[in-house]
């Protein structure tokens, strides 16, 4: 799935003194004042067709729901402690961190064999650090994406589980949010309507699914509080500053070189499988007096420093989760794949859709499958959601032949 060259790419100058800062690229000119190089985005030459974005998101959607199946599995299981008393007590797989860490893991390689072999026949494997530029924004993806989960989880505890369901649906409006406050990006005025569409919809969908209310009545947390609409808000900030900040370094190489889909997966892969094995090297050296741990939203029980070798002893006394744990990890390094082409071919939008809307598609798939059916309210979210993406897809198909008419004309 190697990316085609662009050809006389569109240029847009960045204006915020906070783009200046997180590139790096302003020169001094000749009379002193700050020069920035222009930014450029994807071009319509380079523009991938309807074949391309049916093949992206039937892999996420594959990939992902055996994913979340593998995880339930991994999460929910429970395996005797002794494999010779019968009455023995049972024990679950809790280490999410060693899980990710694996998962970072295998994403890495698999990335690494979709850099080598997207290269072109002839041509040097691109680095995955091509200028010291672009380290900053990797960084920076690369420790959001591992502190969103936690925050998400913290802010859990202290507020209902319609606040938070309600909030993770809204996951498309912080990331353009950013792009539009930080990345000065600019969006045409269709597309606020389908984000929104969009958002509504799958919020509708999940508040009527039959599932909602059985978890909300679960629910046992203390009551809504100001400080657990804080985490989630942090929460819903560090997954928009991933994607827009992953969006940026795809349409800016004239900041960072020409920069991949490939490349993007190995690098923050990397750096995250890093981070989380120095967590879990660290944690056995941390207590909750600790002024750094006091600092953070959650707090760090005894058994997180010995997470790594209770993992070992775990999967080593029991075989079967290791197979379950090695499979989740490969369908999540497989569904990255497909995530990364999708975010270097389109956009972080249009991607945050697709997983969005991946659960909903799931819930739709069951209902059918077991012979279920879906409540007023659950339709009307279907229908608010495929309204949406339905009209973008028409209005860019008359955009494009727009645009190849005006060509025409030129040429003639």
């Amino acid at each position: 799935m190697a990316r085609t060259k662009q050809k006389a790419p569109l240029q847009k100058a960045p204006s915020s003194n906070v783009m200046e800062q997180l590139n790096g690229h302003s020169k001094a000119g000749a009379n002193g004042s700050a020069s920035s190089k222009p930014e450029v985005s994807r071009t319509e030459d380079s523009s991938p067709g309807f074949l391309q974005l049916a093949t992206c998101v039937a892999g996420i959607y594959a990939s992902f729901l055996l994913w979340g199946v593998l995880q339930e599995a991994i999460t929910t299981t429970s395996y005797p402690v002794s494999a010779v008393e019968s009455d023995s007590p049972t024990e679950r797989f809790t280490f999410s961190i060693v899980l990710n860490t694996i998962q970072s893991c295998f994403a890495a390689v698999t990335g690494s064999l979709y850099l080598y072999f997207s290269a072109p026949k002839g041509q040097k494997v691109p680095s995955i650090f091509p200028t010291q530029k672009i380290l900053f924004p990797l960084i920076l993806v690369s420790i959001s994406s591992s502190l969103a989960s936690p925050f998400g989880y913290a802010g859990l505890q202290h507020i209902d589980y319609l606040t938070f369901i309600l909030a993770k649906s809204c996951k498309l409006l912080p990331v353009m949010l950013l792009n539009l406050t930080i990345f000065r990006k600019r969006y045409p005025l269709y597309k606020y309507a389908v984000v929104m569409l969009v958002t509504l919809g799958v919020a509708t969908f999940t508040l009527y699914h039959p599932g909602t209310s059985k978890k909300m009545a679960a629910s046992t947390h203390s009551g809504q509080t100001l400080y657990g609409l804080l985490l989630l808000f942090i929460n819903l900030l560090l997954d928009g500053l991933t994607n827009a900040t992953q969006d940026h370094v795809f349409t800016s190489p004239n900041l960072y070189t020409r920069y991949t889909g490939p490349q993007m997966m190995v690098a923050q892969n990397f750096l995250a499988t890093v981070l989380t094995t120095l967590y879990l090297l660290v944690t056995p050296y941390l207590t909750n007096e600790s002024p750094i741990v006091s600092l953070l939203p959650f707090q760090i029980p005894p058994s997180a420093g010995l997470e790594l070798s209770s993992a070992i002893t775990f999967l080593q006394r029991h075989p079967e989760a290791l197979k379950h744990v090695l499979g989740f990890a490969a369908c999540g390094a497989i569904g990255q794949v497909f995530i990364y082409y999708t975010l270097s071919k389109f956009s972080s939008l249009l991607l945050v859709t697709v997983t969005v809307t991946r659960k909903m598609l799931s819930m739709i798939i069951s209902v059918f499958w077991f012979g279920h059916s879906l409540t007023h309210g659950q339709w009307l979210g279907v229908l608010l959601v495929f309204g949406g993406v339905g009209a973008e897809g028409i209005v860019q198909r008359r955009e494009k032949k727009a645009k190849e008419a005006a060509k025409a004309k030129k040429k003639l």
